[in-house]
């Protein structure tokens, strides 16, 4: 379900350095040999270039692309050249910084603690600590007022099973519990948050699946029905990420270029974190939600290397 193309027969880490360090020598920076390059490998040959490149030059690839480049494309060239919990880490400090810590900022953390695979938040964890000198759920803590923090604490302090194991019996007996919390409006007791932080993924889409089937709602509209409070918002976020994230980020990227100006980061980052996952799903969830095609709505509303390399994650042939 991931876009990003990677030729069948990849050059060496040595060949792609090799070009790499031509690209951004001398006079002038060759930015589509940049994207041919970065744009077409996976995660684990992008790591190897890193570390060959280091080898190589004694320079960190990272730091000659920051030198070369500018604008929103430097900014897309390394979250995508960055390792990605390493990426992760620093979106969630840079989100806990923000001055002014909305939904927009908060969904960050969000996206990272429950649209991701348990293991990939475990090592977001370690290099966190390994970066700040202090964990996430620290920087939570310090940064977020409760309500909110308690939700956020919980996610991301959260381990789960991740394999595909599901109880019917506590699919309904939870949906249960959660239609009680629900409709009683107290949407920060330990019964919700400790359902939501604490079973694996598919449990939970069996009980959100359970949920809808008993009571005649989806959980989103229900909570949706308690308010317009930051409490509510949050909780839906923390659903939708981790029932249908691919509709989450359909919506970030439609939030980020509808209407006046575009949201650079907002677009980056949802395509850069989902290119390797299931940017295909999110393609189709845009055309439902949006009526339009993902593509020509990314193209119409960016420009230049900036738009090629986004381009050339969602798979075109640029």
């Amino acid at each position: 379900m991931a876009t990003l193309r990677v030729p069948e027969v990849v050059p060496s880490p040595t060949q792609d350095c090799e070009k790499l360090r031509d690209a951004v020598q001398g006079l002038g920076t060759d930015e589509k040999a940049i994207i041919w390059i970065l744009g077409h490998r996976n995660a684990s040959q992008r790591k190897k270039i890193r570390e060959t490149f280091q080898q190589l030059y004694n320079e960190s690839l990272i730091d000659r692309l920051n030198s070369e480049l500018s604008g929103d494309f430097r900014k897309a060239v390394i979250l995508w050249t960055t390792d990605p919990a390493e990426r992760d880490a620093k979106l969630a400090n840079e989100a806990l910084k923000a001055n002014k810590k909305g939904m927009k900022q908060l969904q960050v953390i969000v996206e990272i603690t429950c649209a991701s695979s348990p293991n990939h938040l475990q090592e977001v964890r370690q290099a966190y600590c390994s970066i700040f000198d202090r964990s996430l759920e620290e920087d939570i803590v310090s940064a977020v007022p409760l309500p909110l923090r308690k939700i956020l604490v919980a996610v991301a302090s959260s381990y789960r099973y991740d394999k595909e194991l599901v109880d019917t019996k506590v699919a309904n007996a939870e949906a249960a519990k959660l239609h009680e919390v629900i409709k009683s409006k107290k949407l920060d007791q330990d019964d919700i948050i400790l359902i939501l932080s604490t079973r694996n993924f598919h449990q939970l889409r069996a009980t959100f699946a359970c949920y809808n089937q008993n009571f005649g709602n989806s959980i989103d509209q229900d909570i949706k029905s308690c308010g317009k409070g930051d409490l509510e918002s949050l909780l839906r976020v923390v659903i939708k990420c981790i029932d249908t994230p691919e509709k989450h980020f359909a919506e970030v990227i439609g939030e980020a270029i509808i209407g006046f100006g575009t949201d650079e980061d907002s677009l980056t980052r949802a395509i850069v974190a989902r290119a390797e996952i299931d940017t295909m799903k999110i393609r189709g969830e845009y055309f439902n939600i949006f009526k339009t095609n993902l593509d020509g709505a990314v193209t119409g509303d960016t420009s230049g290397d900036y738009k090629d390399f986004l381009m050339t994650l969602l798979g075109a042939r640029i």
